[in-house]
């Protein structure tokens, strides 16, 4: 079999972070995988299948989970406490060198801390994991606004988009339909991502208000996103926040997700319910999802996901 030392990496990796969240006393859970409430994001494409047993079960629409967010939310408004769930996520028209359509996801959650709290967790465990694979990094942390301000000259909060657009010009970039958080996220990942240094982690923080998703607001002028992503070299591996557990603004986001999707000509999703029913019994808490296959790459040295995966989607 190709790559059996990759497969060998895998076990080892998922040993040390049970163990390490063993240390902490955060409990392993697994939720289902088939939801009948899909993503809204528009940025995000859900797998679809239907059920054909009995009536009885619900919905026979189906969407295969693109994380274990709402699930794992619910169990946390039912008291469950820390936890965290290791498991396999799905996402349709994502393939290519450093993507996969399904993919393992390692999703925590902290009751009691906000995301700079959980930030400096995210990065213990990637220490403790590169420690073990005989690798050190710096640790840089900044705003959003000084990471853009800093590589580019660009105030991402407040400049005009012509003026976000204009670092873009070499890469000939459709403008059609892009909108201004469009602009900065090709920013990121066209002109200041790539520039990482290998060896190091980078925690940005403060993300623009209207990059929210499911996380809490700070107030200011303006205001910003209480969220953070964990890089390491020139891979985004973990995404978190401080938790919204607001049901009437979270059903709020949810519809402006769908208005877009459908402004895109793209189906609506159907919205959690079940999330949205306890969303306001969720203990203030901070969780985070980091994407596994991204983590194996860095410590394999490896730049193709299909190096760390026993079959690519080419191949399943």
């Amino acid at each position: 079999m190709k790559h059996i030392g990759q497969l060998r990496l895998r076990a080892a990796t998922y040993g040390r972070i049970r163990s390490f969240f063993a240390a902490r006393g955060v409990l392993e859970v697994e939720t289902p995988i088939l939801s009948a409430a899909g993503n809204t994001d528009p940025n995000i494409l859900s797998f679809h299948t239907r059920f054909g047993g009995h009536v009885d079960a619900g919905s026979p629409d189906r969407w295969l989970r693109t994380s274990p967010e709402f699930p794992l939310k619910r169990l946390l408004a039912a008291g469950v406490g820390d936890c965290y769930e290791l498991g396999r996520v799905f996402r349709d028209g994502e393939a290519g060198g450093r993507h996969n359509p399904e993919f393992t996801m390692l999703e925590w959650y902290r009751v009691g801390w906000d995301e700079a709290k959980l930030a400096r967790e995210v990065v213990d465990l990637l220490e403790h994991l590169l420690v073990e694979a005989g690798r050190t990094f710096g640790v840089v942390e900044t705003t959003y606004r000084s990471l853009f301000h800093d590589a580019l000259g660009i105030d991402p909060l407040a400049d005009p988009v012509e003026r976000l657009r204009a670092p873009l010009a070499d890469f000939g970039i459709d403008p059609q339909g892009l909108e201004r958080d469009d602009w900065l996220d090709l920013l990121m990942t066209h002109r200041i991502q790539p520039a990482f240094p290998p060896d190091r982690i980078t925690v940005v923080s403060d993300y623009p208000a209207s990059q929210c998703a499911l996380a809490r607001i700070r107030p200011g002028e303006p205001p910003v996103a209480k969220r953070f992503e964990v890089y390491v070299g020139p891979y985004e591996l973990a995404n978190g926040y401080h938790e919204l557990n607001d049901a009437a603004e979270q059903r709020e986001r949810f519809e402006r997700d769908n208005a877009k999707r459908r402004a895109r000509g793209m189906p609506a999703m159907p919205i959690d319910e079940n999330l949205l029913a306890v969303l306001d019994r969720m203990p203030d808490c901070a969780g985070v999802a980091l994407g596994v296959e991204r983590l194996l790459m860095v410590l394999a040295r490896t730049d193709a996901i299909a190096d760390v995966l026993a079959f690519p989607f080419a191949e399943a």
